[in-house]
């Protein structure tokens, strides 16, 4: 027998019971994002190599190990993209969207693809929803940044779930400083450090920092700390940072360890983290990166952006619970007919009750049935209510209105008084 189709490894369906929740946290996310002048853009899934190669950096561990690269029939090399930013860069640039100054605040959504080892809230095909500001280099754009994912965390219920993380990597250049002071210190004790520490030791030594190892966490307790080789006009920026975070009532924590796994951040740098999902912690993540655009090709513009794991997210709220009730029901009315004439006037019946009700979500029974039949597959769809039409009710003009949730008996309504009595039904409910 041949092998049985499926999904490759680490790259999920999202089911019809799954799609409602998602709908819920995209369409949250859509309307804040409205609200504070952001647009969308959307950029393709494939991109050229080289792209991520000088915007990523060819050391990192996205492009070393994770990236589904492959060539096209051309001979070019083209990539499933592992992130967003690079992508949103790379658009801006060819599109003149920066150019003379422009400040741009931009937003997508989408699917990434990284061949890491599938867990419980990180696949290789997941999706995020990426922000990315150009044009404006003070600290009030990063506080923005934050605090409306403040906001959108109270929207969803669990902002008492998540704690903010920050830390100033400050320039290039000061960490250059700061980069040879630490590599010096760890190649003195490089027997003490984990293989995966070694490793990093010549490609991107800062990731040390943030490494698993209890034993190369204990090392880094006396080395060189990244804050004491800031840059004045980074300590202010941070500074600044700060001051509107604790004006708008944010609380964080410094990290000084937390320096994100891109080569191209600089200053800001933060994570919304929580200790409800176990090992996979960080939900939203991201920071100042103003050199970036020079580095792939562009004139020097700042920028600053941040991208959220929707699947975490999902999974957060599942986890505490926090699902609205209503986003699981996909009807609100039930219309059932029970023979040819009937289901012939609940044709017309049905779109007027749309074009009275606007976002009704109504059903019409199709594939006919018994009225017993049609009145379970009713119940089964979640609706709040069933409309009966049978062949008394068509001579009536009235349609049998039957509470299927609550308490009730089914009464009769004349059909040019159905849509308002649904309509108050509906709120009541």
């Amino acid at each position: 027998m041949s092998k049985p189709l499926q999904a490759i490894r680490g790259m999920n369906d999202i089911l019809p019971e799954q799609t409602p929740l998602w709908r819920y946290f995209e369409a949250t996310v859509a309307g804040l994002l409205d609200g504070y002048g952001y647009r969308q853009i959307r950029m393709p899934i494939v991109e050229f190599t080289e792209l991520f190669k000088r915007s990523i950096g060819e050391v990192t561990d996205i492009v070393e190990k994770e990236m589904y690269t492959f060539e096209d029939r051309n001979g070019d090399s083209l990539t499933l993209r592992p992130e967003g930013t690079a992508a949103c860069v790379r658009a801006v640039l060819e599109h003149g969207l920066s150019g003379g100054g422009q400040t741009q605040k931009l937003w997508y959504i989408g699917p990434m693809f990284r061949h890491e080892r599938p867990q419980k809230g990180r696949y290789r095909q997941f999706h995020q929803i990426g922000l990315e500001v150009f044009n404006l280099p003070g600290p009030d754009i990063d506080a923005e940044l934050i605090m409306l994912t403040w906001r959108l965390w109270k929207l969803l219920g669990i902002g008492d779930a998540v704690t903010l993380e920050l830390n100033s990597l400050g320039t290039s250049e000061a960490r250059a400083v700061y980069r040879g002071e630490l590599v010096e210190y760890l190649t003195a004790r490089i027997d003490q450090l984990d293989e995966d520490s070694r490793r990093r030791l010549s490609s991107n030594p800062l990731r040390i920092l943030d490494s698993k190892s209890p034993q190369t966490q204990a090392l880094l307790v006396d080395a060189p700390k990244l804050e004491n080789y800031l840059d004045e006009e980074s300590r202010v920026h941070f500074a600044g940072l700060k001051a509107r975070l604790d004006a708008a009532g944010i609380p964080y924590v410094i990290n000084p360890k937390l320096v994100r796994g891109l080569d191209y951040y600089s200053k800001t740098v933060f994570e919304w983290v929580t200790d409800k999902l176990g090992a996979q912690g960080t939900v939203c993540a991201g920071g100042r990166y103003d050199g970036l655009v020079e580095q792939m090709g562009g004139k020097p513009t700042t920028g600053v952006g941040f991208a959220m794991g929707i699947e975490r997210l999902l999974l957060l709220i599942e986890t505490l619970d926090k699902v609205p009730a209503e986003i699981a029901r996909t009807v609100d009315v039930y219309l059932c007919a029970i023979g040819e004439a009937a289901e012939l006037a609940a044709i017309p019946l049905a779109e007027q009750l749309r074009d009275k009700i606007p976002g009704l979500r109504l059903q019409v029974n199709a594939g006919a049935g018994s009225f017993k039949s049609q009145l379970k597959k009713a119940d089964k769809s979640g609706a709040l209510f069933a409309l009966v039409i049978g062949e008394d009710e068509l001579a009536q003009q009235v349609v049998g209105c039957k509470p299927l949730r609550g308490q009730g008996e089914q009464n009769s309504i004349a059909w040019d008084v159905l849509a308002e009595h649904l309509a108050t039904s509906l709120k009541q409910a």
